[in-house]
């Protein structure tokens, strides 16, 4: 709290990053779980000025690359750590897209002809396909086929997923409206 509980924007992305990277490092010898959530793409964007204007798109733009900096610094921990093969990696996102949120940062002119919902209606706030339907992404050598699945899952499903993944039984209580679809998770479903 108080003055400890103040931070500067702009290593927002660092402090997280370190943090992930010490916490691998501590914890490579046994299982663990880690959850990594940013806040480089949120309001305010203020990325590092290693990041400012290198994008092109503004700091929406040098955010997103502060982010996959950000993803490879975590990464690259798990190499060094040598657990690579025995770890699940999931990168998503808590919604779809939003272009103009109130932040003059010319997201919208910047965007150009890019479409960051493709074909589908909608974004964040919205039901629609956009706003609903985000990147979802799973790697762990050797035990997840690379490729492309069209098969339908839900976050809430990863809790009871990885109840079952880790061998633990956390009571009847917990996460009840998950289902475990831990083969759809690996992806099993890929041809």
């Amino acid at each position: 709290g108080g003055g400890k509980a103040l931070w500067e924007d702009e290593h927002i992305a660092d402090s997280i990053a370190a943090h992930a990277v010490d916490f691998i490092a501590a914890h490579k010898d046994a299982p663990f779980f880690l959850y990594v959530g940013t806040n480089d793409i949120h309001v305010p964007r203020y990325p590092n000025e290693r990041f400012r204007g290198k994008s092109g798109m503004g700091y929406r733009g040098d955010a997103i690359l502060q982010f996959d900096w950000t993803v490879g610094e975590i990464l690259k921990a798990i190499d060094q750590a040598g657990i690579r093969e025995n770890t699940l990696i999931v990168l998503t996102s808590d919604n779809g897209p939003v272009v103009d949120d109130g932040y003059a940062d010319r997201a919208v002119e910047l965007l150009g002809d890019h479409r960051p919902w493709g074909d589908f209606r909608g974004g964040k706030y919205s039901n629609f396909e956009a706003g609903t339907r985000v990147p979802f992404i799973v790697c762990w050598p050797g035990k997840v086929k690379p490729g492309v699945s069209n098969v339908l899952f839900s976050h809430i499903d990863m809790y009871s997923s990885m109840e079952k993944l880790a061998n633990q039984d956390l009571g009847p209580d917990a996460g009840a409206d998950s289902q475990e679809h831990l083969d759809v998770l690996l992806a099993s479903n890929i041809t």
